[in-house]
């Protein structure tokens, strides 16, 4: 979730128009004349200009003594950051600065608003104490240094201002949010248990409207009668996030109305909060609301989140499309590791597992900021590790699909037992993690939590092999306490997920076929579901039997087409070829003929048709591949593939028949198992 909705720069708010007063105290200490020839020069020196490194030395040349030349060093370091390095290297100035202007004049800025002339003499002082604080706690922030964050914010409250112009409260209380997962033992302003945060988190916000309601009578005077107004839309904006992470949906969704009447809603973050109870379709309006609101140092959540409702609707390739987008603008900067695991993720769930290894290897070596965002370095190793695991077990099921006979095959074998020990090594890694994950409930079994970042199916990968029946009494609860009735056929999936793991299939299956009887769901936006409930259903009814496998199969086939060859159910499937039939071409249908497909003769309602059409262009082939589901509906329509030589061909065709994506030019590439 972003932080902040609607704060407006605290450098863009006094930076409009900076008066030098000659009735400032430019000295409680130190040299006169050389601060009075510090305050003339800057005069017109944009502290984020190309100017302001030179200026800031000889500022602190004339007086070291004197905040000036540190403001000017620290702000122009921190507003070209955007690596770890960078905002470390801008705290050192900063911090100088803002010290330095508290010991000379924070008697003057503390009484500012005790009268007109009291303003008028300290008020270019206050200006800069806001701008370095704003700046050194986003800095503290960037660099995972909460506790400073927080010692920043004290020293600006223990001013009283009237007005919170920066926010203070409300930063406390992102603060606590954002690391409501650590204790007193990491950080000392924290409490001891996620709960007691999140109380701290609302008590902040509380506090911060008390505050606005208390002033409010002496703010008009200075601001204006509708001064309040933004303040108390800031803190609605906080007390959005909370009430959602707390499962308070209607008081969250109450907040977010309330700041979309005054066109100060985050619609990323209300888009959260849909995509959490469920209404996928507003999620997603919402969520692309905001595509590109954010400053490019900054992650765009939507670009995140909206790739992971593309895969819930079955869009695979503009998944693809908008992740790429994300990471061509960003650039290494923030935003680039979240940017391709959302890609990662993307392939996978097409069936582009090599590319989806290439992306989420990239994520993993990047040094990531998370800056703006709830979204942490926990949340992103341990997303990227759950997506590890379940690539992992789609390379073991994709041996299996490309090759019927794999059990009489010692290279298959071979690269299945070494795919089996990573699993149980990544599974080790992962039980860890989410074994000392203080709210793993909330973000992981809960399913949906808006401050996850991985997704439903993705917790099944990793729950499934981790007590079946615990997990089955936890899913059958949730259907009774959940307050999402758009969520609870989720859990009944798992439930029913879990009973078949456990060895309780008569019950599994039971369970599928209720559902399919009377569900009522988003078909556009919930494809990932269906597909899943009709493999459910599908391999029960083989196992039980007792039902319709192939048409259960052909459903699945018709939900979801790039999740079939992972599942290791065989659909069944009638194959035209034509065209050039050669060496070449008699060979890459002889490797297709070997994948886990069910070749028929006939066709009936539950089989689908594959025509293949080869063309010889020079030495290389192109095949023009087709497929109909066994109802008649196009899965692929002339997807073109050009190949030259025969090995892997036959395997990588047998794919594209199930919807998978890729380069037109196939060329087999040797994986590292």
């Amino acid at each position: 979730m972003k932080s902040f909705g609607i704060n407006i720069s605290i450098f863009r708010l006094f930076s409009m128009a900076y008066i030098v007063f000659c009735t400032t105290s430019l000295s409680a200490q130190g040299n006169p004349t050389a601060r009075y020839e510090i305050e003339a020069k800057r005069i017109g020196v944009d502290m984020l200009g190309k100017d302001a490194i030179p200026r800031s030395r000889e500022f602190i040349r004339l007086d070291s003594t004197y905040y000036v030349g540190y403001l000017y060093e620290g702000m122009y370091k921190s507003d070209r950051s955007s690596d770890y390095i960078g905002f470390r290297n801008a705290i050192p100035p900063l911090r100088k600065a803002f010290v330095l202007l508290q010991k000379d004049y924070g008697r003057g800025i503390k009484t500012i608003f005790n009268s007109p002339e009291a303003y008028m003499a300290s008020m270019n002082k206050y200006r800069d104490f806001l701008i370095i604080a704003d700046a050194l706690r986003q800095s503290y922030d960037n660099v995972e240094m909460p506790d400073s964050v927080m010692w920043v914010l004290n020293q600006v409250t223990s001013y009283r201002f009237p007005k919170d112009h920066i926010g203070a409260n409300t930063i406390k209380a992102w603060t606590y949010h954002r690391n409501r997962f650590f204790t007193s033992s990491k950080f000392a302003f924290l409490k001891n248990s996620v709960e007691e945060n999140e109380q701290e988190a609302f008590g902040y916000c509380y506090k911060a409207l008390n505050d606005i309601k208390m002033h409010k009578a002496a703010n008009d005077l200075w601001f204006g009668p509708s001064q309040a107004e933004m303040d108390r839309l800031n803190v609605y904006h906080y007390l959005a996030l909370l009430h959602n992470y707390n499962k308070n949906y209607d008081s969250s969704e109450y907040y977010y109305k309330i700041l979309a009447q005054n066109s100060a809603v985050s619609w990323n973050n209300f888009g959260g909060l849909k995509h959490e109870i469920g209404e996928f379709s507003v999620a997603r309006e919402y969520y692309d609301r905001d595509k590109y609101k954010y400053a490019q140092k900054t992650l765009r959540e939507p670009f995140y989140f909206i790739p992971i409702l593309d895969i819930y609707a079955g869009r695979t390739k503009h998944a693809m499309s908008l992740c790429k987008e994300a990471i061509d603008y960003a650039g290494s900067t923030p935003g680039f590791g979240w940017y391709n695991i959302a890609l990662a993720r993307s392939y996978m769930y097409d069936g582009q597992l090599d590319s989806a290894s290439l992306a989420l290897q990239k994520a993993a070596d990047f040094k990531e900021l998370h800056i703006g965002t709830t979204l942490t370095q926990s949340q992103y190793d341990f997303t990227i590790n759950l997506l590890r695991l379940q690539l992992i077990d789609r390379k073991m099921s994709l041996v299996k699909f490309q090759n019927t006979g794999w059990w009489y095959a010692p290279v298959d074998w071979y690269h299945l037992v070494i795919l089996k020990f990573q699993k149980i090594m990544q599974e080790y890694v992962l039980i860890n993690q989410m074994m000392t994950n203080p709210e793993r409930d909330r973000t992981i079994y809960e399913l949906f939590c808006g401050e996850s970042t991985t997704t439903y199916d993705e917790a099944y990968y990793l729950l499934q092999d981790f007590s079946p029946t615990f997990f089955t009494k936890k899913f059958i609860n949730y259907q009774t306490t959940d307050k999402r009735k758009s969520i609870l056929r989720y859990f009944q999936l798992f439930q029913h997920q879990m009973e078949w793991e456990n060895g309780n299939e008569e019950a599994a299956y039971k369970g599928y076929s209720d559902m399919v009887k009377d569900i009522k769901l988003d078909t556009t936006n919930e494809k990932l579901f269906l597909a899943r409930l009709y493999q459910g259903l599908s391999i029960a009814s083989k196992e039980t039997e007792a039902g319709n496998n192939n048409f259960y199969t052909n459903a699945m086939f018709e939900q979801y087409p790039q999740l079939v060859p992972f599942s290791g159910i065989k659909l069944r499937m009638k194959l035209i070829t034509s065209g050039v039939a050669d060496v070449t071409t008699v060979a890459v249908i002889s490797e297709l003929n070997d994948c886990n497909i069910e070749w028929a003769d006939d066709q009936d309602g539950n089989t689908a048709k594959a025509s293949i059409t080869f063309i010889k262009k020079g030495d290389k082939y192109e095949a023009v591949i087709n497929v109909l589901s066994g109802s008649g509906n196009a899965i692929v329509t002339n997807e073109k593939m050009i190949f030259k030589n025969v090995e892997g061909a036959g395997k990588e065709i047998a794919l594209r028949l199930f919807g998978k994506g890729g380069s037109m030019v196939f060329e087999k590439v040797e994986e590292v198992k």
